[in-house]
């Protein structure tokens, strides 16, 4: 009887193999750049067994990224309700997560990222393509102001949860969510609907 050749089967360090050559591909080439067959290149697996494991690109990065909340669910409610509204929307659901128990990982994530260039690769690409390239792509805004508005909505909400949750800042840290989403909210709409400086 003759051995198979080719890309090994799934064992148990195959999952595990295939997040590690998907964290190094998506921070090396960005989400958009890497693909399902380079990544399972890489893992040394047929791409199949990619999306046997983790079903689509988007799923695998969430979860190399092991981050507990997937945004394409979250997304959907900030843009419920009116436009003028999507700024505090997206503050209060953005503290809903990150004050829970679910929020650690982004905690973590945050920490890390500060001290870390590979994992600030990583939540850029996560924040800008699975967070809000998504929201602002339903906003009918210029194609070619997408960039800096959502880098000025980063600024606000990673400033927020790194005040809130790292630093710890009296009295924004044990602020009432509510309060916070009204106070910051239209900042955030201004940053995303809002005119922009020529």
């Amino acid at each position: 009887m003759t051995r198979r050749t080719g890309r090994r089967p799934g064992n148990p360090g195959t999952r595990e193999a295939i997040l590690d050559a998907a964290r190094a591909a998506f921070a090396e080439r960005g989400f958009d750049a890497a693909s399902i067959r380079a990544i399972a290149a890489a893992a040394g697996v047929d791409p199949a067994l990619v999306h046997h494991y983790f079903g689509n690109k988007d799923q695998l990065f969430l979860t190399a990224m092991n981050f507990p909340v997937d945004p394409g669910q979250l997304v959907p409610r900030v843009l419920a309700g009116d436009r003028d509204g999507v700024g505090e929307r997206m503050v209060r659901i953005f503290l809903g997560v990150w004050d829970s128990p679910a929020g650690s990982a982004g905690v973590a994530l945050l920490r890390s990222a500060v001290s870390n260039e590979w994992t600030a690769r990583l939540l850029r690409e996560f924040i800008t393509t699975q967070v809000l390239r998504r929201v602002l792509e339903q906003l009918d805004v210029a194609p070619a102001e997408l960039p800096l508005r959502g880098s000025l909505v980063a600024t606000q909400m990673i400033g927020l949860a790194m005040m809130r949750h790292v630093i710890r800042l009296e009295p924004v840290a044990s602020a009432d969510p509510e309060a916070l989403a009204a106070a910051i909210g239209p900042t955030i709409q201004r940053y995303l609907t809002g005119p922009l400086p020529t």
